[in-house]
């Protein structure tokens, strides 16, 4: 009795595994018809062909985060980014953690010599109440870099000036600090220095609740906001507010996801680029990886540009690659010849950051395409900068 009982639980035990196997087999194969993969965490730290090369330097002696640099219909680049209240004087070092007091705007014929247009919105002529109104700073409080903060949280960030060809008009996209959200501005003179209004879709609020929205006009003509590094939604055809809400894009994530920021839309032989920056953190193993722990992480490396390309717009983006290494937070354009550069600040965090002699600048990175991935060109990137006057 007892021998048969055993057989009875051996066999009931067999057959429990064998449920379990064919269980677990299932789950590969429904993973495997997914195609649930990740991008490739390792940061390429020390890959010279990868790095902002070393003879870039500031184009301009102005305070800058963010910088964004475009090329005009009318055939000058135009200079914008997050920017210092101009006079202010500061108790540490200059930054925009708290305020400021609105956007600027500098032209150029050829990159290297460049004119300041002045302040073209500002808080106190320009904002809308909701924008004004900013948000209170708790007593003793200090930046990221740790700059002691003033009275209110009320600034402009993050600016993009944009073209739309289709619509043969201005617009500028920015975020507020503080948690305010981001809003689109239009050019109401059709000229690039405004004076700019919101449009009707942020004019009593926020058009997207978080930072860094950006602006992309397709070649078909359809213009999208791109929002905090993961979403994105079609505007109208009058471009005065989104037509749909804004979605995620399909991604292809890192195993775990960090923060991410920066993001960028852009087009390249029919597909669509979608750029996004990153921290490299050191590992004990003595590589470095896009994966963060924030607990244990303590050391932010290297500010970096990944790239993920896609047919749709939408996505599926596939696997993200390094591409510009401490050039983070950028934009591309193209240049009256067609030539690709990216756009940099040089950031002072991360032990990268601590080896620029000056930091929070603005400066231009010329690139190049290598078997269909975007790189650094340090060739015409030393050619560019030696003809510039220190």
């Amino acid at each position: 009795m007892l021998n048969q009982t055993f057989i009875q639980i051996r066999t009931i035990i067999v057959l429990c595994l064998v449920a379990l196997s064919i269980i677990a087999c299932s789950q590969t194969r429904n993973n495997a018809h997914s195609g649930q993969v990740f991008s490739d965490p390792k940061a390429p730290v020390g890959d010279s062909s990868l790095t902002v090369p070393s003879s870039v330097k500031p184009i301009l002696d102005v305070w800058m985060r963010d910088t964004y640099v475009m090329y005009g219909p009318d055939g000058y680049y135009y200079m914008t980014g997050t920017t210092a209240t101009p006079g202010r004087v500061f108790k540490g070092q200059i930054h925009c953690w708290d305020y400021n007091d609105g956007l600027y705007l500098w032209r150029s014929l050829d990159l290297k010599n460049w004119e300041a247009l002045g302040r073209i919105w500002s808080f106190d002529e320009d904002a809308e109440p909701w924008q004004k109104e900013g948000r209170p700073i708790k007593p003793g409080a200090k930046s990221l870099n740790g700059d002691p903060l003033d009275s209110i949280y009320r600034a402009v960030w993050a600016p993009e000036l944009h073209y739309i060809k289709s619509q043969k008009k201005w617009l500028i996209a920015a975020c507020l600090n503080g948690g305010k959200g981001s809003f689109v501005l239009e050019s109401i003179s059709g000229k690039p220095e405004g004076p700019y209004r919101n449009i009707r879709g942020s004019k009593h609020r926020a058009i997207f609740n978080n930072i860094d929205l950006g602006i992309f006009e397709d070649t078909d003509g359809e213009v999208y906001l791109v929002g905090h590094n993961h979403f994105i939604a079609r505007m109208n055809k009058d471009l005065s507010d989104v037509a749909e809400p804004f979605k995620r894009f399909k991604e292809t994530p890192y195993e775990t996801e960090p923060y991410i920021e920066g993001v960028w839309l852009d087009k390249h032989n029919g597909k669509y680029q979608l750029l996004q920056t990153v921290w490299s953190v050191p590992k004990s193993d003595g590589t470095y990886s896009y994966l963060r722990d924030d607990r244990k992480d303590k050391v932010l490396y290297s500010y970096d540009v990944v790239i993920a390309e896609s047919d749709n717009i939408y996505g599926p983006y596939g696997p993200r690659y390094p591409a510009i290494l401490e050039g983070g937070h950028n934009n591309l354009f193209k240049d009256k010849k067609g030539k690709w550069w990216s756009t940099l600040f040089f950031n002072p965090r991360g032990v990268m950051g601590t080896r620029f002699p000056v930091t929070c600048r603005p400066a231009v990175v010329p690139l190049k395409w290598e078997n269909n991935k975007l790189m650094p060109d340090a060739e015409v990137s030393k050619d560019f900068y030696s003809s510039i006057k220190d």
